[in-house]
């Protein structure tokens, strides 16, 4: 474990003057790093390091601000870490109050820090994005959908697992010298491509008969390996090993809770019916956004393909787990068909009006569907902008860390753009004195911001 996390040092260089001075300070990064309440992540985070152990660590308030600027940027681990070099007011976001001219940590201390802090601490990062936006927040009608958070893993098929688990095996042998009769190399790659033509009608057989020998070939390695490990306690070691590469190759593609991927096991597939992708892998997510102000406010990472309106119980508690007031009316798709009410929320869905509801009543149910669809741009630009299509992080934890971080960069994408036009009105001299308590949010509910 690392020493406990150290104040970034605020001692002036005798030869510049201070970042601050050389800025500008109306940049709404540098706002927003005013805004931003660092103390509560310094208390919240302390405790996960010792005083008296390891080297000196980095201080939190770099690593909160590099994985800030990394998900508002789509930058990797790498790439957010030497921007951080080249970029004076990435320096000053973290909170260093001099230029310096080298990158602050390695890219793998990002990978620790996330485990470190783990889910809850990500949770206390997206509270303060919902927080930022005060009273914007606190609509008491929200839209909810869900998505498919796709892992990063290659088109599955039976075929590939049979070869990258022969490919394993193999590199398992050659590590602790066992001498093999066959490694197969060879002829796995005459069955590689005798599968490439699995869909002609002619090769079909033939295909088949390569994957066949593909398991025959995968399972007489594990049994070899069995046999010849050196000692009882390795044998223990991959046995777990041995047993879910053989459930992966007696898979059949009728199967249910099948193996997708040997580094990502918890995927499962997701049916969306779209033309251009049938199927997506990965884990299905829900986004809870405002109905007017389109914020952020609560996420859920599900573990299982469950159906949508078993999903809300998760969506809106969380939702109101971040808010003041608790949600009052919650517009979803007709894929939310059977849910009523959950958790004191009313659950309003597009269906034909009632005999009984009044020309208002109806329109109102109206308006309310048709401004539903305001959250599919959302989470077309969640893909597209903050990492949502494609998921590098590793396990379920890393499924809910990443849907996270993907909304904290959405609410403080929102900000820093309404905080943007309030800065260039103000500089043209259309600020409005009466508006100017609250004049991002004003921006916002008028429509000058998305």
């Amino acid at each position: 474990m690392l020493t406990e996390s150290l104040p970034i040092s605020t001692q002036n260089n005798l030869f510049h003057s201070e970042l601050f001075n050389q800025l500008d300070i109306k940049d709404p990064l540098i706002a927003l790093s005013h805004a931003i309440d660092w103390q509560v992540f310094n208390d919240a985070f302390t405790k996960h390091y010792c005083l008296n152990n390891g080297r000196p660590s980095k201080p939190i308030r770099l690593m909160v601000g590099l994985l800030i600027l990394k998900q508002l940027e789509n930058l990797s681990d790498e790439a957010v870490v030497m921007q951080f070099k080249r970029n004076p007011y990435y320096q000053y976001f973290c909170g260093h109050s001099a230029y310096i001219a080298n990158v602050p940590c390695n890219a793998t201390e990002l990978v620790h820090f996330r485990k470190r802090i783990g889910v809850k601490g990500f949770n206390l990062i997206f509270k303060m994005s919902v927080e930022l936006h005060g009273k914007k927040a606190q609509e008491s009608t929200v839209l909810i959908d869900t998505t498919v958070q796709e892992k990063n893993i290659t088109y599955p098929t039976d075929a590939k697992l049979a070869i990258k688990i022969i490919n394993r095996l193999n590199k398992l042998a050659k590590q602790h010298g066992i001498k093999q009769r066959r490694t197969y190399v060879k002829e796995v790659k005459n069955c590689r491509l005798s599968i490439r033509h699995f869909r002609h009608v002619k090769k079909r057989a033939k295909a088949k008969k390569a994957l066949k020998r593909l398991r025959t070939i995968a399972n007489k390695l594990i049994r070899e390996l069995q046999r010849k490990l050196p000692t009882h306690s390795l044998f223990e070691i991959y046995q777990k090993d041995f047993l879910f590469y053989r459930k992966v190759l007696a898979q059949q593609p009728g199967d249910k809770n099948k193996i997708y991927a040997l580094h990502e096991p918890d995927v499962y597939v997701i049916a969306k019916g779209k033309d251009h992708k049938k199927y997506e892998y990965g884990n299905k997510v829900s986004i809870v956004s405002t109905k007017d102000s389109n914020i952020i406010v609560g996420v859920a990472s599900h573990k299982t393909n469950i159906h949508d309106s078993k999903t809300l119980d998760t969506a809106i508690a969380h939702a109101n787990a971040n808010r003041i007031k608790p949600i009052q009316k919650a517009v979803c798709d007709r894929g939310y068909v059977g849910a009523k009410e959950v958790l004191g929320a009313e659950i309003i869905l597009p269906k034909k009006p009632l005999k009984r509801d009044s020309r208002y009543q109806r329109d109102k149910k109206r308006k309310l569907c048709k401004r539903r669809a305001a959250i599919e741009p959302i989470i077309g630009h969640l893909k597209a902008d903050f990492r949502l299509s494609r998921n590098l992080l590793k396990g379920q934890v890393g499924d809910e860390i990443n849907v996270l971080m993907v909304a904290i960069a959405w609410n403080l994408k929102k900000w820093l753009v309404a905080t943007a036009i309030f800065l260039s009105l103000q500089k043209i001299g259309l600020f409005f004195c009466e508006k100017g308590k609250d004049f991002v949010c004003y921006c916002l509910k008028t429509g000058l911001v998305d």
